[in-house]
């Protein structure tokens, strides 16, 4: 049976990429491309909502799906755990399913596990991600769940050691984690984590080189899992085997970020 799919930001990067894959799958078939400003109303024909717009629209697109009883994927950034926690309780009314991927590169996936799995076994770690001029929103989402993760991670040892983060040049805290944000041309996507301890460091680095080729595979994944789910899930580590184990992100209480394009630094302090 073939999946209409309704892609909204398909004109996008990361819309093409999304494009490009579905037109390969025999059981998806893209029945409607909206833009950001295109009438949700043109959502209705599908299945299954694919999502990567803007942080700002996410939101709206998210809702219209589950209201109109529509399973939808996520790409988009700006999602934090507060975020999310927003439509959590719609998505569990409706009986629908919503997946939020951070990142669908593998690699990235395994590189945020791998910082988690790291976590309790140092006192400080900050993290440093770079992206192109043109990403609207920092810190990024990967960076957000990879913050997240390690939080739960460390779920009994407790915060990272963080100093002098009332300074604004340390970097946003999220779940006490300092993230410093890097937008400049000639980057596509790279976060460095970089866990300290007692007279020893350990960076955990990614970078992604050709986003095509390096997001197609979870991309699929992704869309396998999205149009059967019910309730919500966080994060690709949940479609796939990656050998590491990966804490569940705390849940957190909803915070309404008024549909601000990036991560609110009120919604990123737990």
């Amino acid at each position: 049976m073939t999946t209409r799919v309704a892609l909204v930001g398909g004109t996008g990067k990361l819309g093409g990429i999304v494009r490009g894959v579905i037109d390969d799958l025999d059981d998806f078939d893209v029945v409607a491309v909206l833009t950001s400003r295109s009438d949700l109303n043109e959502i209705a024909a599908s299945d299954l909502v694919v999502d990567v717009s803007t942080p700002a629209v996410s939101i709206d697109v998210v809702r219209a799906a589950i209201e109109r009883g529509l399973n939808v994927l996520v790409g988009t950034s700006g999602w934090s755990n507060e975020r999310i926690a927003l439509v959590r309780p719609l998505v569990d009314a409706a009986g629908t399913g919503a997946v939020f991927i951070p990142n669908f590169s593998l690699g990235s996936v395994l590189g945020s596990a791998l910082s988690a799995a790291a976590a309790p076994f140092f006192p400080s770690i900050e993290i440093v991600e770079a992206h192109r001029e043109t990403k609207v929103d920092s810190p990024s989402g990967t960076a957000v769940r990879t913050a997240e993760l390690i939080a739960a991670a460390r779920a009994d040892a407790g915060p990272v050691d963080s100093p002098h983060v009332d300074q604004r040049a340390r970097g946003q805290q999220v779940a006490s984690v300092p993230i410093h944000s890097l937008r400049r041309p000639g980057v596509v996507a790279r976060q460095d984590v970089v866990l300290s301890g007692a007279g020893e460091s350990l960076t955990i680095t990614h970078d992604t080189v050709d986003p095509a080729l390096a997001y197609a595979p979870g991309i699929r994944i992704a869309l396998q899992a999205a149009r059967t789910q019910r309730g919500v899930v966080v994060g690709l580590e949940n479609f796939i085997d990656i050998g590491v184990r990966v804490p569940a992100a705390a849940p957190a209480a909803p915070v309404d970020d008024g549909g601000v394009p990036g991560q609110v630094a009120r919604a990123t302090g737990a």
